[in-house]
């Protein structure tokens, strides 16, 4: 194996931007300069996933307001799924709605039953441009949504209505990391 190849073994673990956090909740902006910074920004985007054990990560959860989210997610075969997309368009989310449990990295600890599509496609470019598609099925078409939502400015939390609402943003004022409590 060459030195390198392993996503984020360059990078450097960054602290999470958590629920309230302003920049969680404002679209971000198209990235622009496909230079060395935002090939740094996707290798630190995977040591912080890594390092808080999450399968996906957008780059607003860790401050920079840009389009980046980063993956290594299974499916519902166990099949995993690895990888980077630079300015994404969720270009289709269908199939069966599903409710299944979700949880955040910006929302540690807590997760709720949250319906999204089990088939997904994603499409954007890579750190150095190139055009790429991301078909995900299952878990990992939730993880593409999720993902996608973050640079929207979206939480699963905002997927969620009545009860499930309530419960899961009780729950955050309680937590021990909430700017609330």
């Amino acid at each position: 194996m060459r030195h390198g190849s392993i996503p984020g073994a360059r990078g450097r673990v960054r602290p999470l931007t958590l629920l309230g956090d302003a920049v969680l909740h404002e679209p971000c902006r198209e990235v622009t300069d496909f230079g060395p910074e935002l090939a740094a920004l996707v290798e630190d985007l995977f040591a912080t996933m890594y390092a808080a054990r999450g399968v996906g990560l957008a780059a607003n959860q860790i401050g920079e307001p840009v389009r980046v989210f980063v993956y290594d997610c299974p499916d519902d075969e166990d099949v995993r799924h690895l990888g980077h997309v630079v300015n994404p368009r969720l270009v289709q989310a269908d199939g069966v709605v599903v409710r299944g449990p979700e949880g955040c990295l910006s929302l540690p600890g807590l997760e709720a039953g949250t319906e999204r599509y089990d088939q997904a496609v994603v499409e954007g470019c890579t750190v150095t441009g190139e055009p790429v598609t991301v078909h995900g099925t299952g878990f990992f078409a939730r993880c593409l949504q999720h993902e996608y939502g973050h640079l929207e400015g979206r939480l699963y939390v905002d997927h969620l209505t009545g009860w499930r609402r309530r419960k899961v943003l009780r729950q955050a004022a309680k937590a021990p990391w909430s700017r609330r409590g």
